[in-house]
């Protein structure tokens, strides 16, 4: 078979949308789609949304991709990229969540700083019954931080580490997680663009290899309810122009050595919180997730080597100096996500944020935190809409667009229970 173009971009649902493309598209080029596709729902609604065009001829945007960004895929007749989109006048497309990726960065390196990325996924693994209805993955001697056929009987992520490698996607870890069937995968730091390049092409790749096992893999916030839920961890540090770690003043860690940058993002992460959590825990699936006591971001808090706050600080210091924040998931558009966290971090730091003290409950039966994420999708979205500092930072029409859309879901979903919740995202996130 002769080698083909797999063109993708990212949309406002966290779907991986693209087009299959001759050889002859391999190195610069673009291709086009129909902008109002930033209109559709999950369930194919047509709506018009801010920004989508969907009652003006739904008229065309365009994906730009370099050549030096085309990588060899897991099917060997396909190359692959991620690109970026524009308008049919050739400027940047405000909803393009790589776009707003690029923006954050760029704004960061108006001090200087270079933020790098490593990212944390969690996924359930599913399997269909005889009458086709999805059940947990059977996983007979599945326990926390599992490995081997007990964990994974049937090997599929043994094929996802194999592929990973083969494609040069830096795997830190897989892993099982404390509920079963549920599965950690773990990529190494890199700069932020690339390193959500390669979450979302690896959780696409992660997902059609799991399929070819007869197993949906899905990174949906909650999809077992009596099950902990799954998590999109976001740790970043920032290189200064020496090629330091601007996290870290000396080689220790944790909260008692913070220098003014660690102390700044720390504070805008707190101060944002509440307006975060409708940009990067963006599903109704996900308040089922982002609940009190669940180790999931809830709580507007942070600490050190502590699991039930929401803005980790490393206990390692130096080169490996880090910040982690807990709160999305991946219903979340990562590249949005990674730039909302990184934007809230900002403004905290040139804003000059005071730090509150630091979290000394346990987060299961005692806090200190006095706020907290909404605990629905429509708390969560006014919560973002009143948050105008973010939203201007992250991109005022892609944030309006999303409103929009968030909006309309919490009336989709407002009487699904159960399965039927479920399934109304499965099969995209």
């Amino acid at each position: 078979m002769n080698t083909r173009l797999r063109a993708l971009f990212c949309d406002h649902l966290s779907i991986m949308r693209g087009k299959y493309l001759p050889g002859s598209k391999i190195g610069d080029g673009h291709t086009r789609f129909c902008r109002s596709n930033f209109g559709v729902h999950y369930d194919k609604d047509l709506l018009n949304s801010p920004g989508s065009m969907m009652m003006e001829g739904l008229p065309d945007m365009v994906l730009h991709w370099r050549g030096d960004e085309i990588r060899d895929s897991w099917d060997r007749a396909t190359k692959i990229v991620v690109g970026d989109l524009y308008d049919t006048d050739g400027a940047p497309l405000p909803m393009c969540g790589r776009g707003a990726l690029k923006r954050a960065v760029a704004d960061w390196g108006k001090h200087g700083l270079t933020p790098k990325v490593g990212i944390e996924l969690e996924a359930f693994a599913m399997v269909a019954d005889d009458q086709g209805r999805l059940r947990p993955y059977d996983t007979p001697g599945a326990h926390v931080y599992g490995t081997g056929p007990f964990t994974d009987p049937l090997r599929f992520n043994d094929a996802i580490w194999e592929k990973a490698d083969e494609l040069g996607f830096s795997l830190d870890l897989i892993t099982s997680e404390y509920d079963s069937p549920q599965f950690e995968y773990t990529l190494t730091f890199d700069d932020a663009v690339k390193a959500v390049d390669d979450i979302v092409l690896f959780r696409l790749m992660a997902r059609e290899i799991a399929l070819e096992h007869g197993v949906v893999l899905t990174f949906m916030p909650k999809p077992i309810a009596e099950a902990g839920g799954s998590g999109m961890h976001v740790n970043f540090s920032f290189v200064d122009e020496a090629g330091g770690n601007a996290l870290s003043d000396g080689p220790k860690g944790g909260p008692d050595h913070m220098n003014a940058l660690a102390r700044g993002c720390v504070a805008g992460l707190l101060r944002h919180h509440k307006g975060l959590a409708g940009l990067i825990a963006p599903t109704a699936n996900s308040y089922q997730r982002l609940q009190p006591g669940s180790l999931s971001g809830h709580l507007c808090n942070w600490g050190g080597d502590h699991r039930n706050v929401t803005t980790r600080i490393s206990s390692e210091g130096g080169a490996k100096a880090r910040l982690e924040h807990r709160m999305a998931d991946a219903s979340s558009n990562p590249y949005v996500a990674v730039a909302a966290v990184l934007q809230a971090a900002r403004l905290g730091f040139a804003g000059g944020y005071d730090l509150p003290a630091m979290e000394t409950g346990d987060g299961f039966e005692k806090w200190d935190a006095k706020e907290a994420t909404a605990l629905n999708l429509k708390g969560a979205v006014a919560d973002l809409k009143a948050d105008t500092a973010l939203t201007q930072a992250v991109g005022s029409l892609l944030v309006e667009n999303h409103v929009f859309m968030k909006e309309h879901e919490v009336k989709k979903t407002r009487d699904l229970e159960g399965d039927a919740l479920r399934d109304f995202y499965i099969w995209f996130v």
